[in-house]
């Protein structure tokens, strides 16, 4: 496979994470850039990267640069990703994509305009286990598939100026983990739900900081999705049919599941590796963008993100900077 030259756009704790993955598998990441040169001269040192940027305009017209990783705040992806294709650059870029259906379809047509690769890192989409239960699913292991329950819960102190309750950082629960949740429903489901019914508790804050959502799509399978961002749930996903259900814990890096029969027996499903989560997304998109055939995923980001925008919606719940004409 051809060597592809990585940037990192926003060298925070996850970028630092995904660069020693794309060392460890034998990539390359060639520059770095952050709002501040001296950050970005110290992640580049870190991470043995050769070029460190002060300014993502300046690193984005580099021509030396093929694909993006873009792990800044989900409420500037949508400006950071407009500006990495119209530089003629792939992007892959960290959940949420975008924060809203509006801003995710104005990125997919210019994407297509120019002839370029646009991928989420969700993680679900990527690991091999998700790829071998759905295999399953369609061979009839489990049945007719008839329901997805989804939980969600994360624990996070009680702190106003936190990121993760901010307005103006696009916070709460939905699109920070609310995003895996929907991405590992829409994953098994058949088709696009078309009907959704939700619920939520605002933070005081406004962002949202408890719901539940029950989706219904044509094909009559149902969906239960229950999300807090002030008490612990287990991360776990089930998938049920009329012969068999899948637990999925630790879902968003998971590689195990166990499959369970009516009559109490069961089977553990292994595949891949939790450790190379990220691993597994890079070498996606370096397949992507040579042609190598990998899946296109991005299809599933929109379905996600028309369910996110649409719960969200019915809550009343809009971020300030979406006052502004460019995030309509």
């Amino acid at each position: 496979m051809k060597t592809l030259n990585w940037a990192i756009l926003g060298p925070g704790g996850i970028a630092a994470e995904f660069a020693e993955a794309v060392h460890g598998a034998g990539g390359t990441i060639y520059a770095a850039g952050s709002r501040s040169l001296d950050r970005a001269k110290d992640f580049a040192e870190k991470h043995h990267i050769e070029k460190a940027f002060g300014d993502y305009d300046e690193m984005l017209k580099d021509n030396n640069i093929d694909i993006v990783y873009l792990s800044t705040p989900h409420s500037n992806h949508y400006e950071y990703l407009i500006k990495c294709l119209e530089n003629g650059k792939h992007v892959l870029c960290e959940k949420a994509i975008t924060v809203s259906s509006k801003q995710l379809n104005r990125v997919v047509q210019l994407a297509k305009d120019k002839h370029l690769i646009v991928a989420e890192a969700m993680t679900i989409y990527h690991m091999p286990l998700y790829r071998k239960l759905k295999e399953m699913v369609a061979g009839g292991k489990i049945g007719q598939l008839k329901m997805v329950q989804v939980s969600f819960g994360s624990l996070k102190p009680y702190d106003v100026k936190s990121r993760f309750f901010n307005m103006d950082l696009a916070g709460g629960a939905l699109l920070d983990i609310g995003t895996y949740a929907l991405s590992f429903t829409r994953f098994f489901l058949s088709s696009q739900p078309g009907e959704i019914l939700t619920t939520v508790k605002p933070f005081e804050t406004g962002v949202d900081e408890q719901s539940g959502i029950i989706l219904k799509n044509p094909d009559d399978e149902m969906a239960v999705i229950t999300l807090t961002m002030r008490a612990k749930l287990p991360k776990r996903g089930i998938v049920t049919g009329d012969k068999a259900y899948i637990t999925v814990d630790n879902f968003p890096r998971a590689s195990s599941a166990t499959i369970t029969y009516p009559d109490g027996t069961a089977e553990v499903i292994e595949a891949g590796d939790t450790s190379k989560a990220m691993v597994y997304e890079f070498e996606d998109m370096n397949s992507a963008v040579c042609g190598d055939g990998t899946e296109n995923t991005l299809p599933l980001s929109i379905d996600v993100m028309s369910i996110l925008s649409n719960v969200r919606e019915q809550w009343g719940i809009r971020y300030p900077f979406e006052s502004l004409k460019s995030d309509h």
